[in-house]
């Protein structure tokens, strides 16, 4: 398995992510590849660091004959997101990912790959080990926590870098140059309430909705995916009325970033209706299906009959969250009137959890325009508060605002046509990278980001084209080549 992917091209490369993909790097759990980096630059004889917020930063001098040009930061996370199917057993806190080949692309056996953001930090491991790849004096930025609230970037203090470019290589289209991002926001919706205990005419019901593809909610928000909370919801939203249902438990969605996958719930209703109540079931189930039959073909929303639960939701709070879910954006709020086909702010409502007397609702709110995401913010909070809902913003950070004028831009997209016979795509995206944080130390940093094709991150679907990442490599090998003199 990892034998076969260090066989591909370039070998130090792929070597290098497997080596990574070894080691266990979920979201605020970095402290083995912490150490991993640690020991790596040290090893190499490098001077290496680890600041107070644990970001790993790996300094390396010219090669030979390079010494007059610009100090390149080479950044990438250490962190990753750990999604699985439901049906895989796997503990990403112990375990490496278990990688294969499917004809051009790089998967995981039924978990997330850890591309985003290893294969940039492979790359920069690559250049550091290397006695062969010409390039001016070197700063490796490893940061850690970039897919769960940037802590690294924030915390990352001013002067410890003195490089004047910077290269992010996390993003995840090979013919995208990024000059631009979103910021975001943290939405927390919570409140307690009253359990009843439930009534002896009332049956159990066990509701799963399952089989999405899920994704980035950034890069992906636009694509129609759908939202296992939202369709939860929409699923129990006139149940009461219609055959007595009532809420017991619902549990849906994981990570904040992460278009929703899956939500189970488990319900009582009153058992003369039963009947109706499959009834209508499958049919909004075949309706809903329809609807998403083109991106969500494996969809699957299942009913089956389970043990009655002890105890209810309050009915009033149960009417009300249902229908503020209902109201609450989700995906695409308002596209920009600057960039063509840029997502200029939106909304995932990635998680949902009713249970013992407790709801928490959490969303996550991105926007490249600073007083758009707080009118979505405010919105969001206005829905839930109207329920009865306490509302807590965290989290926030600044979006990076585009420079058309980078110097290392115009060399970069310069180099890109002349190797690939065609212009790069120069934009920004509708994802949180920490060029905007970083650039609040740094504001005088020329920075640019890019990197090889991955498709499907922050999903078990995530996979990592082969070809690309060696056009990719070739893209980096020259750009180094070719940074300016100071």
């Amino acid at each position: 398995m990892s034998t076969e992917i260090r066989q591909l091209e370039p070998k130090d490369l792929w070597n290098k992510f497997a080596d990574l993909n070894a080691v266990p790097r979920p979201s605020k759990k970095e402290e083995r590849v912490i150490a991993f980096m640690k020991d790596f630059g040290r090893n190499l004889g490098l001077k290496t660091t680890v600041d107070e917020v644990g970001n790993v930063i790996i300094k390396k001098p010219a090669t030979a004959g390079m010494e007059d040009r610009a100090t390149v930061v080479m950044q990438s996370h250490l962190d990753m997101v750990h999604q699985k199917n439901n049906d895989t057993v796997f503990d990403f806190d112990t375990q490496g990912i278990e990688m294969y080949i499917d004809g051009d692309w790089v998967r995981a056996k039924g978990t997330t790959l850890g591309a985003d953001n290893g294969l940039g930090v492979a790359t920069i491991m690559t250049i550091l080990e290397s006695t062969e790849i010409e390039h001016p004096a070197i700063e490796a930025l490893f940061t850690i926590d970039e897919e769960t609230g940037m802590t690294g970037a924030m915390g990352l203090k001013g002067g410890l870098l003195s490089g004047g470019i910077l290269l992010n290589l996390d993003t995840e289209e090979d013919d995208e140059i990024g000059v631009g991002c979103a910021g975001g926001i943290d939405i927390t919706a919570t409140r307690s309430y009253n359990q009843e205990e439930t009534p002896e005419f009332k049956i159990g019901y066990a509701i799963s909705v399952k089989g999405l593809q899920g994704g980035h909610s950034g890069m992906q928000i636009h694509e129609g995916l759908g939202n296992a909370n939202k369709i939860m919801n929409r699923v129990l939203f006139d149940g009461f009325e219609n055959y007595g249902l009532r809420i017991s438990e619902i549990d849906g969605g994981s990570l904040r970033n992460a278009i929703p996958r899956e939500s189970n719930a488990v319900v009582a209703i009153d058992a003369v209706h039963e009947d109706a109540f499959l009834l209508e079931m499958a049919l909004v189930t075949n309706t809903i299906k329809k609807e998403l039959k083109t991106m969500e073909p494996d969809l699957k929303i299942e009913v089956s009959k389970c043990e009655t639960p002890e105890q209810i939701m309050d009915l009033g709070v149960q009417e009300g969250v249902t229908r503020a879910i209902y109201a609450a954006t989700n995906g695409v709020y308002r596209m920009s009137a600057d960039i063509p086909d840029l997502v200029e702010t939106s909304n995932n409502i990635a998680r949902v959890i009713i249970k013992d007397g407790k709801i928490h609702i959490g969303c996550l709110t991105r926007s490249s325009v600073e007083s758009s995401k707080m009118d979505l913010a405010n919105t969001l909070r206005a829905t839930f508060e109207l329920t009865g809902c306490e509302v807590e913003f965290s989290g926030a950070y600044p979006g990076w605002t585009p420079n058309m004028d980078s110097a290392i831009l115009k060399v970069m997209a310069g180099l890109y046509e002349e190797l690939n016979g065609e212009k790069p795509h120069v934009a920004a995206c509708h994802a949180g990278l920490e060029c905007g944080i970083l650039g609040t130390n740094y504001p005088d940093m020329d920075m640019i980001s890019f990197g090889p094709n991955i498709k499907g991150a922050h999903s078990p679907d995530e996979r990592a084209q082969i070809s690309s990442v060696q056009k990719y490599w070739t893209f980096v090998l020259e750009i180094l080549k070719q940074i300016p003199k100071k």
